[in-house]
């Protein structure tokens, strides 16, 4: 695990793009064909806006997965991120070799059966990410399940998470939020060969530093990320600004 420090969002846009678009591209030269984890929310946006404004990926190789999707909202809903993945990235690139896309409006036990099959045959690597105020790693909220080895699994939403997405005008009201989600599970995230953490936000400075200053604990479930061999957390410096321990960085 590494760090990048930038001054700002933008800038850590900037660089975190650049490191996904340098791993896709790697991947597609070295065995034709690249599988991504593409995350949603706030934090990505500056990311996502980078990574389609670049013109050398051919985006006929790659083959696309998400992260999480709430259990019953409908892809019309502002809140969906089948939603905000169309619109901040499928329709803004050429067409993709495949994209699966996590429904929430199906049955949930049948949709992470459908999703398990499909990713089994498809390895990740690279994966954009980010973490919550909460520490929580796509929707697995603490105390985050560390030991299941399926790919995709239904997640209950704690209070701060719900919060985190009514507070960031996702929703209108705390109650519209949805209590459950599919989620990509922790060990899964943690087989992709490069892992780019983009965390932008003084909001995000407390997880951030029991993210990274904590021992290895499912109570802070990104700091699984600190057991990583090739991730980098993108930082800016209001998201840093409560680290004390000097760490290693890129």
């Amino acid at each position: 695990m590494k760090i990048n420090i930038s001054e700002n969002p933008v800038e850590l846009g900037k660089v975190s793009a650049s490191a996904a678009i340098e791993g896709i591209n790697k991947a597609i030269a070295e065995k034709g064909q690249a599988n991504v984890i593409l995350a949603t929310g706030a934090s990505q946006f500056e990311t996502l806006k980078n990574i389609v404004l670049d013109k050398s990926i051919d985006w006929s190789k790659v083959v696309m997965f998400h992260l999480d999707e709430y259990i019953g909202l409908p892809e019309t809903e502002p809140a969906s991120f089948r939603k905000y993945l169309k619109e901040r990235f499928l329709n803004l690139v050429s067409p993709l070799k495949a994209s699966y896309l996590v429904n929430g409006e199906n049955d949930p036990e049948a949709e992470c059966k459908r999703l398990n099959e499909i990713i089994a045959a498809h390895p990740i690597d690279v994966a954009l990410v980010g973490i919550g105020e909460n520490g929580h790693l796509a929707f697995n909220d603490p105390p985050a399940d560390f030991d299941t080895e399926m790919p995709y699994i239904v997640v209950n939403l704690d209070e701060n998470c719900r919060l985190q997405q009514f507070n960031e005008g996702w929703f209108k009201t705390i109650e519209e939020v949805p209590k459950q989600a599919i989620s990509m599970s922790i060990r899964q995230i943690c087989k992709s060969k490069m892992i780019i953490c983009s965390v932008p936000d003084a909001r995000k400075a407390e997880a951030v530093k029991n993210s990274l200053e904590n021992e290895v604990s499912n109570n802070f479930p990104a700091s699984i990320l600190q057991t990583h061999g090739n991730c980098i957390f993108y930082l800016d410096k209001p998201s840093a600004a409560l680290l004390t321990k000097t760490i290693n960085t890129k």
